[in-house]
C-alpha cells in the first residue's frame, strides 16, 4: 500500500515536469498545489508541499512524512522530515493537546491546515524585547533555540543575537531580491494525525 502510493506520488511528479519541460508556463508552485489538489485522500510529501507552500497556505493539507523529534516541553510540536534534513517541517498540535512521543522515528500522516509564520522586523524587534524582559518563552525564543525548529528554517546561529542578525540578513537580501521585506516560514496546525506504531 506504501509502495502504491510512493509510486503515485512519484508519477505524479514525473508528469509535472513533463509537463514543465514541454513549455507548460505553469510554476513549480502552481504544479505543485495542482498536484495536491488532484491527489486526494492522497498524502502529499513534505519536499512537494514546501515546494508549492506559498500557494497552499491557509489551505488543508494531507502530509506524510517521517517524524525526527518531539519537543520535550509537552509534545505539542512535532517536525517532519521529507527526503532529507532540509525539506523538514514543524507541526503543532493545537486543538489535539499534544502528540504521541513515540511516533519518532515513525512514518507521520496528518491532516491540518497549513500556516505561514512572516519574519519582519516588528517580530524582530518584539523578540529582542522579550530576550531584554526574560519574558519570552524559553522553548526556541530565548535560548539557543530549539535544534528541530532552528534546521527546519535553515538557521545555522547559536546565540539569540546572532539568530536575530542572521534574519534580518536574510530579509535584506528577500526584499532587495524579491521586494518582500519579511522571511516567510510554515507549519501545519493539525487536525488529525497517525503513525505506524
Amino acid at each position: 500500500m506504501k509502495t502504491n502510493k510512493l509510486m503515485l506520488s512519484a508519477t505524479a511528479f514525473l508528469l509535472l515536469l513533463a509537463g514543465v519541460g514541454c513549455g507548460n508556463r505553469t510554476t513549480k508552485a502552481e504544479s505543485t498545489a495542482a498536484a495536491a489538489e488532484a491527489a486526494v485522500g492522497e498524502a502529499l510529501q513534505i519536499d512537494d508541499l514546501l515546494a508549492g507552500a506559498d500557494s497552499l497556505a491557509g489551505k488543508e493539507v494531507w502530509i506524510e512524512g517521517v517524524c525526527t523529534h518531539a519537543c520535550k516541553h509537552g509534545a505539542r510540536k512535532i517536525f517532519l522530515m521529507g527526503s532529507d534534513d532540509t525539506q523538514t517541517i514543524r507541526v503543532e498540535s493545537g486543538k489535539l493537546g499534544k502528540f504521541d512521543p513515540q511516533c519518532v522515528g515513525s512514518i507521520v500522516r496528518v491532516k491540518g491546515i497549513l500556516r505561514e509564520q512572516r519574519v519582519d522586523e516588528d517580530y524582530l524587534r518584539s523578540w529582542e524585547e522579550q530576550v531584554r524582559t526574560q519574558a519570552g518563552e524559553q522553548h526556541g525564543t530565548t535560548a539557543a533555540g530549539c535544534d528541530s525548529e532552528k534546521k527546519a528554517r535553515g538557521e545555522t546561529a547559536a546565540t539569540v543575537e546572532g539568530r536575530i542578525a542572521d534574519f534580518r540578513r536574510k530579509i535584506a537580501e528577500r526584499n532587495a531580491a524579491e521586494g518582500k521585506p519579511y522571511l516567510s516560514f510554515y507549519f501545519v496546525e493539525a487536525q488529525s494525525y497517525e503513525f505506524d506504531r
